[in-house]
Order: structure tokens, then sequence, then C-alpha cells
């Protein structure tokens, strides 16, 4: 979400730079860049949650082995380890969420000095499913991580990972596949 964030920094604010900034190689930097800080992250919280004790049993009550349905079952109270891992992945999204909320105010700042009406209309219209795309995910995690656990039930827990785990992922190519006018035309066609 944060490079593509970035690509619509670049397609709005400097359009004339755009090969140049976003070649081949700029998005090889950034899909590894991408890739590497969730592989990070994803192996600290492996190898936390590898090393709990379960004595409450292996079954979660969710559709995958999220952390705090793990820490749920665990026995132990090493919730300062997890603690610390966590600090990173927040700094590694808020991060990401300042940079996108950064480009963001410079897309809408050039957007409004758009004189023609058609021209911001085409601008917004091309940042508005990333920014959909962005709040829901950015909403449901956050609920999902960050709500007491007075409200945690497993059904809403079931409902808020599921938006945040997959359908944020699963719509964002649907939605920019739709810019994509022979997209267009065949989904008319088929409807």
């Amino acid at each position: 979400l944060t490079v593509m964030s970035y690509d619509r920094y670049v397609a709005i604010c400097k359009p004339l730079h755009y090969g140049t900034l976003l070649g081949s190689r700029a998005c090889v930097h950034m899909a590894a860049a991408a890739w590497g800080a969730a592989f990070l992250n994803a192996l600290l919280h492996m190898a936390n949650t590898f090393s709990l004790p379960l004595c409450q049993g292996n079954a979660v009550e969710q559709f995958f082995c999220e952390i705090p349905q793990i820490l749920k079952l665990s026995c132990s109270h090493s919730y300062l380890r997890e603690a610390g891992i966590s600090v990173f992945g927040v700094c590694l999204e808020f991060g990401c969420f300042v940079f996108i909320v950064v480009s963001y105010v410079q897309i809408f700042r050039a957007v409004l000095r758009i004189p023609f009406e058609q021209g911001r209309h085409k601008a917004f219209s091309t940042c508005l499913p990333h920014l959909i795309v962005v709040s829901l995910f950015v909403s449901t995690a956050w609920f999902a991580y960050l709500k007491p656990p007075s409200v945690s039930s497993p059904s809403l827990d079931l409902v808020v990972s599921v938006l945040y785990s997959v359908v944020s992922p699963a719509v964002n190519p649907v939605i920019y596949s739709l810019k994509n006018q022979q997209l267009k035309n065949a989904v008319r066609e088929l409807m």
C-alpha cells in the first residue's frame, strides 16, 4: 500500500518524471524492500510464537494463527518479548502510514491546484480506490490489535481478521485492474 501511494504521488505530482522515478529498477527495489520488511517481521513473530509453551491446547479460534490468538493459548507470560517484537512491527507500520499520509497530502495539494474540474476529477478517481483500500486495511487492523479484550468475541475477531488479511489484498488488484479500458469493456459485456 505504501508503494502504491508513492506510485500515485509520482503519477500525479511528477508525471513527466514517472518513467525515470518508477522504472523497472526502482520497482524491483521497492518490491524487495516491501517483501524483505514483511519477511523480517513475520520471521521475528514466528520465532517468538514457536518458542511459547502452549498449555491450553493448540486449537486456534481463527482461520489462521494470528498472534493474539496464540498468546491466548500460551501459559507463559512472555508478553514482554512479544511486545518488543511488536514495537518493531508498529514502527514499521507507522512509518508506512506516515509515508502514505504525506504522499496524499502532497497529492491533494497538487490536485486542488488543477484549474479544470475534469482534471481534478480524473486525479481524484485514480486515488480514491487506493484510499478506500488503505482505510479498510488500517481501520480493521487497528481495531483487531488495539481493541480492549472485553470487546473480543470469536466471531468479531474472525470478521475483522478476514477484512484486513483477505479482503484488502484481494480487492486491491481488482480495483487497479478496473482502470484498464479493455477489462472494463469485458466486464460490461459479461454483465
